[in-house]
């Protein structure tokens, strides 16, 4: 039997020095990533929001929501698949409930957050947070509700801009303490924010805790490289939207462009070719298929 998709999530987490996350909204994207080498994927309930439902994330989108994405994704592509609950889509037994539908639709991870049920972004103001001691029994509801012990729970917290950085470091401990395999400080501003969060938490814990910083553009944090995350302890470097953004670019171009001159032609250049789309679905394999089916008839 092979590794559990949590397994898979923590083993690379354990023999690299920084593991990139690229955020993927659909199937197609996600072998994409796959197929250029990357090692893990992730599925943002903005991205399950805007691209799936048309709607800003604002917590409008619902569990089975987000578990039809999943579920496409991991039916296509085996690459360890993190995802944003947002804050659990729920109480205690809906939190028990999101987790175990999780868990059954193959992905390997999950980040819950603090922020209250009617979320924000991550990156715009007027964030509010429930209680710390709230956030621990979602953790808890978390913990207790999965069935495979390497299933990842990872505790995000908003903290740093409402309650300021020690109180975001306090909820952090306490989240680990409460049963959080990994943390994600949401919006941090410089690298020694990273490097001090890291150091505090390790120290009061006694041991390390992956830490995730998330390099998403147009937010508060700036787009660190790979070795500046490493120099200053941070494990996982998450991409959320990056290629979302990048084809709603290029998608709006060409309907700009269809619209203005007629025409695709000069286009073509910036379009993936049927070949190349082919050679991500392994289309001819499918085709060989069918012709090895048909000529034995």
């Amino acid at each position: 039997m092979g590794l559990s998709p949590g397994d898979k999530f923590r083993k690379e987490i354990e023999n690299n020095d920084l593991v990139q996350i690229v955020g993927t909204v659909n199937p197609y994207c996600a072998m994409m990533a796959k197929n250029v080498g990357h090692k893990a994927i992730y599925l943002s309930g903005g991205g399950v929001a805007n691209a799936s439902y048309g709607v800003p994330d604002l917590g409008i989108t619902t569990l089975n929501d987000v578990l039809t994405d999943v579920n496409r994704i991991t039916n296509a592509c085996d690459l360890p698949l993190l995802v944003d609950i947002d804050t659990g889509f729920g109480g205690t037994f809906s939190i028990a409930r999101t987790i175990r539908e999780m868990e059954k639709s193959g992905v390997a991870a999950v980040h819950i957050e603090d922020q209250v049920s009617q979320k924000r972004c991550g990156h715009r103001p007027n964030k509010a947070l429930v209680p710390a001691e709230e956030m621990c029994d979602r953790i808890k509801s978390a913990v207790d509700a999965r069935v495979d012990e390497s299933f990842v729970i990872m505790a995000r917290t908003d903290a740093l801009s409402v309650e300021g950085f020690d109180k975001m470091v306090q909820r952090a401990i306490s989240y680990i303490e409460n049963g959080a395999d990994m943390l994600f400080p949401e919006a941090m501003t410089s690298l020694e924010q990273y490097q001090i969060f890291s150091q505090e938490v390790d120290a009061a814990l006694g041991k390390h805790v992956p830490i995730l910083a998330n390099i998403t553009e147009f937010g508060q944090t700036p787009l660190y490289d790979r070795q500046q995350l490493i120099s200053c302890g941070v494990n996982m470097a998450l991409y959320p939207l990056s290629a979302f953004r990048a084809m709603n670019k290029a998608a709006e171009n060409i309907y700009q462009q269809l619209l203005s001159t007629g025409t695709q032609q000069h286009l073509l250049k910036d379009m993936q070719t049927r070949e190349e789309l082919y050679q991500h679905l392994n289309y001819h394999q499918y085709e060989q298929t069918l012709d090895d089916l048909f000529s034995n008839k």
